[in-house]
Protein backbone atom coordinates (compact mmCIF):
# COMPACT_ATOMS: atom_id res chain seq x y z
CA UNK A 1 0.00 0.00 0.00
CA UNK A 2 2.99 2.44 1.07
CA UNK A 3 4.47 1.22 -2.48
CA UNK A 4 1.18 2.42 -4.15
CA UNK A 5 0.95 5.78 -2.75
CA UNK A 6 4.58 6.73 -2.92
CA UNK A 7 4.16 5.83 -6.93
CA UNK A 8 0.58 8.11 -6.98
CA UNK A 9 3.05 10.90 -5.10
CA UNK A 10 5.62 10.51 -7.57
CA UNK A 11 3.35 10.86 -10.60
CA UNK A 12 1.64 14.20 -9.14
CA UNK A 13 5.05 15.53 -8.86
CA UNK A 14 6.07 14.45 -12.55
CA UNK A 15 2.71 16.05 -13.94
CA UNK A 16 3.12 19.52 -11.33
CA UNK A 17 6.81 19.50 -12.89
CA UNK A 18 5.52 19.52 -16.15
CA UNK A 19 2.74 21.65 -16.11
CA UNK A 20 5.34 24.36 -14.62
CA UNK A 21 7.97 23.72 -16.98
CA UNK A 22 5.23 24.02 -19.52
CA UNK A 23 3.99 27.73 -18.10
CA UNK A 24 8.30 28.60 -18.03
CA UNK A 25 8.31 27.87 -21.40
CA UNK A 26 5.02 30.40 -22.47
CA UNK A 27 6.64 32.69 -19.89
CA UNK A 28 9.94 32.48 -21.51
CA UNK A 29 8.54 33.12 -25.26
CA UNK A 30 6.36 35.80 -24.60
CA UNK A 31 10.01 37.16 -23.02
CA UNK A 32 12.17 36.34 -26.35
CA UNK A 33 13.15 32.68 -25.37
CA UNK A 34 13.63 29.89 -28.05
CA UNK A 35 13.00 27.34 -25.83
CA UNK A 36 9.44 25.12 -26.78
CA UNK A 37 7.98 22.26 -25.35
CA UNK A 38 7.17 20.78 -28.74
CA UNK A 39 7.99 21.13 -32.41
CA UNK A 40 5.38 21.73 -35.13
CA UNK A 41 6.07 20.20 -38.53
CA UNK A 42 4.86 22.56 -41.27
CA UNK A 43 4.26 20.77 -44.56
CA UNK A 44 5.27 22.63 -47.56
CA UNK A 45 2.95 24.40 -49.78
CA UNK A 46 1.34 22.63 -52.28
CA UNK A 47 1.86 24.21 -56.17
CA UNK A 48 -1.44 25.62 -57.00
CA UNK A 49 -1.85 26.89 -60.94
CA UNK A 50 -3.67 30.61 -61.06
CA UNK A 51 -7.02 30.56 -62.20
CA UNK A 52 -6.54 29.70 -66.23
CA UNK A 53 -3.15 28.86 -65.84
CA UNK A 54 -2.19 25.38 -67.88
CA UNK A 55 -0.18 22.95 -65.51
CA UNK A 56 3.16 22.59 -66.72
CA UNK A 57 3.03 19.28 -66.52
CA UNK A 58 -0.09 19.20 -68.99
CA UNK A 59 0.39 16.15 -71.72
CA UNK A 60 -0.62 16.73 -75.11
CA UNK A 61 -1.54 14.59 -78.07
CA UNK A 62 -1.83 15.10 -82.23
CA UNK A 63 -4.99 15.19 -83.60
CA UNK A 64 -6.13 15.40 -87.38
CA UNK A 65 -9.53 16.14 -88.95
CA UNK A 66 -10.86 12.50 -90.35
CA UNK A 67 -10.41 14.23 -93.86
CA UNK A 68 -6.77 14.38 -93.03
CA UNK A 69 -4.69 17.36 -94.35
CA UNK A 70 -3.40 18.65 -91.10
CA UNK A 71 -1.97 17.40 -88.01
CA UNK A 72 -1.66 19.51 -85.02
CA UNK A 73 -0.92 18.89 -81.00
CA UNK A 74 -3.95 19.74 -78.22
CA UNK A 75 -3.71 19.25 -74.77
CA UNK A 76 -5.03 15.57 -73.42
CA UNK A 77 -8.10 15.01 -72.00
CA UNK A 78 -9.67 18.18 -73.03
CA UNK A 79 -13.51 18.35 -73.68
CA UNK A 80 -13.67 17.59 -77.80
CA UNK A 81 -16.99 19.68 -79.37
CA UNK A 82 -18.05 20.45 -83.35
CA UNK A 83 -19.67 24.03 -83.45
CA UNK A 84 -20.20 24.84 -86.75
CA UNK A 85 -17.60 23.59 -88.93
CA UNK A 86 -15.02 23.98 -86.01
CA UNK A 87 -13.65 21.42 -83.64
CA UNK A 88 -13.03 22.74 -80.22
CA UNK A 89 -11.46 21.32 -77.79
CA UNK A 90 -11.30 23.13 -73.85
CA UNK A 91 -11.05 22.97 -70.50
CA UNK A 92 -12.30 25.72 -68.17
CA UNK A 93 -11.98 28.70 -70.11
CA UNK A 94 -9.26 27.81 -71.75
CA UNK A 95 -10.05 26.98 -75.62
CA UNK A 96 -8.42 25.74 -78.55
CA UNK A 97 -10.60 26.06 -81.60
CA UNK A 98 -9.62 24.99 -85.09
CA UNK A 99 -11.33 25.91 -88.81
CA UNK A 100 -10.47 24.87 -92.21
CA UNK A 101 -12.22 26.49 -94.87
CA UNK A 102 -11.30 27.20 -98.80
CA UNK A 103 -9.49 30.08 -99.73
CA UNK A 104 -8.46 31.07 -103.02
CA UNK A 105 -5.00 33.34 -101.31
CA UNK A 106 -3.21 33.24 -98.20
CA UNK A 107 -4.27 35.90 -95.74
CA UNK A 108 -2.68 39.01 -95.62
CA UNK A 109 -2.09 41.49 -92.53
CA UNK A 110 -4.28 43.58 -94.33
CA UNK A 111 -7.24 40.86 -95.42
CA UNK A 112 -6.93 39.65 -91.52
CA UNK A 113 -7.79 43.51 -90.36
CA UNK A 114 -10.29 44.28 -93.03
CA UNK A 115 -12.02 40.81 -93.12
CA UNK A 116 -11.79 38.78 -90.59
CA UNK A 117 -11.68 40.49 -87.90
CA UNK A 118 -14.70 42.74 -88.24
CA UNK A 119 -16.55 38.67 -88.88
CA UNK A 120 -14.86 37.98 -85.54
CA UNK A 121 -16.36 41.45 -83.84
CA UNK A 122 -20.13 40.03 -84.92
CA UNK A 123 -19.71 36.64 -83.54
CA UNK A 124 -17.66 37.53 -80.20
CA UNK A 125 -18.92 40.14 -77.60
CA UNK A 126 -16.62 43.38 -76.70
CA UNK A 127 -13.63 42.73 -78.80
CA UNK A 128 -10.45 45.13 -78.56
CA UNK A 129 -7.79 44.18 -81.07
CA UNK A 130 -4.63 44.39 -79.76
CA UNK A 131 -2.07 43.72 -83.12
CA UNK A 132 -1.97 42.04 -86.33
CA UNK A 133 1.29 40.44 -87.75
CA UNK A 134 3.12 37.74 -89.36
CA UNK A 135 4.83 34.94 -87.40
CA UNK A 136 7.04 32.28 -88.37
CA UNK A 137 5.79 28.78 -86.84
CA UNK A 138 7.57 25.18 -87.58
CA UNK A 139 4.60 24.30 -89.87
CA UNK A 140 4.88 27.53 -91.74
CA UNK A 141 4.14 31.15 -91.66
CA UNK A 142 0.83 32.30 -90.19
CA UNK A 143 -0.70 35.89 -89.86
CA UNK A 144 -1.36 36.33 -86.23
CA UNK A 145 -4.40 38.65 -84.12
CA UNK A 146 -4.20 39.19 -81.12
CA UNK A 147 -7.21 40.65 -79.02
CA UNK A 148 -9.50 40.77 -76.15
CA UNK A 149 -13.07 39.35 -76.28
CA UNK A 150 -15.83 38.53 -73.12
CA UNK A 151 -16.15 34.45 -73.24
CA UNK A 152 -19.35 32.82 -73.48
CA UNK A 153 -20.94 32.39 -70.66
CA UNK A 154 -20.20 29.03 -68.04
CA UNK A 155 -23.23 26.68 -68.77
CA UNK A 156 -23.35 25.91 -64.94
CA UNK A 157 -22.73 29.26 -63.30
CA UNK A 158 -23.59 31.86 -66.27
CA UNK A 159 -20.15 33.33 -65.69
CA UNK A 160 -18.27 35.18 -68.53
CA UNK A 161 -14.57 36.45 -68.38
CA UNK A 162 -12.14 38.32 -70.03
CA UNK A 163 -9.94 36.93 -72.11
CA UNK A 164 -6.54 36.76 -74.17
CA UNK A 165 -6.95 35.47 -77.68
CA UNK A 166 -4.32 34.57 -80.39
CA UNK A 167 -5.82 34.13 -83.66
CA UNK A 168 -3.31 31.87 -86.14
CA UNK A 169 -4.07 31.75 -89.99
CA UNK A 170 -2.04 29.62 -91.92
CA UNK A 171 -2.61 29.07 -95.93
CA UNK A 172 -1.28 26.07 -98.22
CA UNK A 173 -2.63 25.43 -102.05
CA UNK A 174 -5.91 26.88 -101.50
CA UNK A 175 -6.53 26.01 -98.18
CA UNK A 176 -7.01 28.23 -94.77
CA UNK A 177 -6.73 26.81 -91.59
CA UNK A 178 -6.97 28.94 -88.23
CA UNK A 179 -6.07 27.77 -84.71
CA UNK A 180 -7.90 30.60 -82.48
CA UNK A 181 -6.28 30.11 -78.77
CA UNK A 182 -7.81 31.31 -76.07
CA UNK A 183 -7.32 32.07 -72.29
CA UNK A 184 -8.70 34.29 -69.22
CA UNK A 185 -6.79 37.77 -69.13
CA UNK A 186 -3.32 37.28 -66.55
CA UNK A 187 -3.64 33.37 -67.18
CA UNK A 188 0.20 32.51 -68.24
CA UNK A 189 -0.14 30.37 -71.23
CA UNK A 190 2.79 31.34 -73.35
CA UNK A 191 4.38 28.36 -73.33
CA UNK A 192 1.07 25.97 -74.08
CA UNK A 193 0.30 27.81 -76.88
CA UNK A 194 3.77 27.79 -78.67
CA UNK A 195 3.39 23.97 -78.00
CA UNK A 196 0.24 23.79 -79.80
CA UNK A 197 1.21 26.51 -82.93
CA UNK A 198 4.36 24.94 -83.18
CA UNK A 199 3.18 21.56 -83.73
CA UNK A 200 0.90 22.57 -86.84
CA UNK A 201 1.77 20.41 -89.78
CA UNK A 202 0.18 20.28 -93.47
CA UNK A 203 -0.34 16.45 -93.94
Amino acid sequence: MRRTLSAVVTGLVVVTGATACSSSSSSSGSSGSSHSSSSTTVAPPKEVNPAGDIPDDQVYVAWSPSGGGYTVKVPEGWARQQVGGATVFSDKFNSVRIDRSPADKAPTVQSVRSVDLPAVGRSAKNVTVEKVGTVKRSGGTAVLATYRADSAPDQVTGKSVRQDVERYAFWQNGTQVVLTLSGAVGADNVDPWQIVTDSFRWA
